[in-house]
């Protein structure tokens, strides 16, 4: 579990093909406090393991199901990715309540400047565009931020030059596909909106 904040970026050192997933490596260096094999981590909002460490470089595995929602897929050595470590009991809820089970892909279809920061426009795809409300969450690639408008399937978040800064929401480019993952709550409200009455609390009809 995360928070959308992101601790750092870290680059990738090498991708490795095995079989239908893939092996990549990263440089975790950034991280502040100890990482050790079989920990949690966000790579751009992606849940991970690290399955070895070695010289400040962190491996990690991606199934084929990881590969085909997200745009890891196309990753390759020199890639630039966020990085979160998972919550712990005593950490703040600074963000909102990031699985890193990432829902699918978004497309950057508009940045806009603004005296006092960037408007980043996001295409979203249909199966993710239902779960899209004004000043509701939403992670992209790891980071927690606030949806301003909705015109179709197009969102717009209002990024400040901190988050540019400090994440590679600030690398981004026309085209840019970008992870997305929906508030997991809307997710459960569809589920029980969508039973017979009865079903959510747990009662067989008849």
């Amino acid at each position: 579990m995360f928070t959308g904040l992101v601790e750092s970026t870290g680059r990738i050192s090498f991708v490795r093909r095995q079989g239908q997933g893939l092996d990549l490596s990263v440089e975790v260096r950034s991280l502040q406090g100890d990482l050790a094999i079989g920990d949690s981590v966000s790579l751009s909002g992606c849940c991970t393991t690290v399955t070895r460490l070695s010289g400040g470089r962190a491996e990690f595995h991606m199934t084929r199901e990881t590969l085909e929602r997200t745009w890891f897929d196309r990753a390759e050595a020199g890639t630039v990715v966020n990085l979160e470590r998972c919550l712990t009991p005593t950490t703040r809820l600074g963000g909102h309540i990031v699985q890193g089970h990432v829902d699918g892909m978004g497309e950057v279809a508009a940045l806009e400047g603004r005296s006092d920061g960037t408007d980043l426009v996001i295409r979203v795809p249909p199966q993710i565009e239902r779960y899209m409300v004004e000043k509701g969450s939403l992670a992209i690639d790891g980071v927690s931020l606030t949806i301003a408008r909705i015109q179709g399937d197009r969102i717009t978040i209002a990024l400040i030059p901190h988050t540019m800064e400090v994440t590679t929401l600030g690398k981004l480019r026309l085209g840019s596909r970008v992870n997305l993952e929906v508030d997991i709550l809307a997710k459960y409200v569809e589920k029980l909106l969508g039973q017979a009455p009865g079903e959510a609390a747990g009662k067989t009809p008849g």
